[in-house]
């Protein structure tokens, strides 16, 4: 129980701070819709983006958007919690690292989705589900934080876990589905670039490896030379 208890302190306390620290950008709208434009030519445009709002719709996508960080994540981590202790420290710390990780970007490079970008897509969240993407609920996440998706980067590390977790095939192919259907979600609702979600998969697998380096004993290593 007491570890429990910690846990979720720990996980609050670091929520909090993200939070705090993407609100620092959040008045910064010009910024970023410069960014933003940056962003747009250096992936060559948002043709791609287009096509897959266009082909897809955002319907069914909206809802995995949403369920991704506010379902999927907690539900993973608790499971993996109780069930996979060996595994769940190691997702925990990459959560929180990456997380802390993003702040500072966030804070010095702001970016406007493509759906305030004025670039001509829908804002389908809004649109086809009950949560809309402004007014009251910006008090709770800074809507010009696109770079990096961590969307997509925590969808990659909760399917890698889940992954390693499971036994059947066919269910590690199950688990893995989920980034790439994460990726597609964050696309088609027009609240990331596909450069967001490589930056985002870029940041967790960095904040992967910041939590599973260890330096090699300085003794040791001068015993062997």
């Amino acid at each position: 129980m007491r570890r429990g208890v910690r846990e979720l302190a720990l996980f609050g306390a670091a929520y909090l701070l993200y939070n705090a620290g993407r609100g620092v950008t959040s008045g910064q709208m010009d910024l970023a819709l410069s960014n933003a434009q940056w962003v747009v030519a250096a992936q060559g445009g948002v043709g791609l983006e287009r096509e897959v709002q266009a082909a897809v719709g955002g319907a069914l996508l909206s809802h995995v958007y949403l369920a991704a960080q506010i379902v999927v994540l907690p539900l993973v981590l608790f499971v993996l919690y109780r069930w996979a202790p060996r595994v769940y420290p190691r997702l925990r710390d990459t959560v929180i690292a990456t997380w802390m990780l993003s702040l500072p970007i966030y804070a010095l490079f702001p970016v406007a989705p493509p759906r305030l970008a004025e670039l001509g897509m829908a804002d389908t969240v809004s649109e086809t589900s009950a949560v809309a993407l402004a007014g009251h609920s910006t008090w709770f996440y800074n809507p010009i934080a696109a770079v990096p998706s961590l969307h997509c980067g925590f969808a990659l590390a909760l399917a890698v876990a889940v992954a390693v977790v499971v036994r059947k095939r066919w269910m590690k192919i199950l688990a893995l589905s989920w980034a790439p259907l994460v990726v597609l979600s964050t696309v088609a609702t027009a609240n990331h670039y596909l450069f967001d979600a490589a930056a985002g998969v870029a940041i967790t697998v960095v904040g992967y490896g910041v939590v599973t380096w260890r330096p090699r004993p300085v003794l040791r290593t001068a015993v062997a030379t």
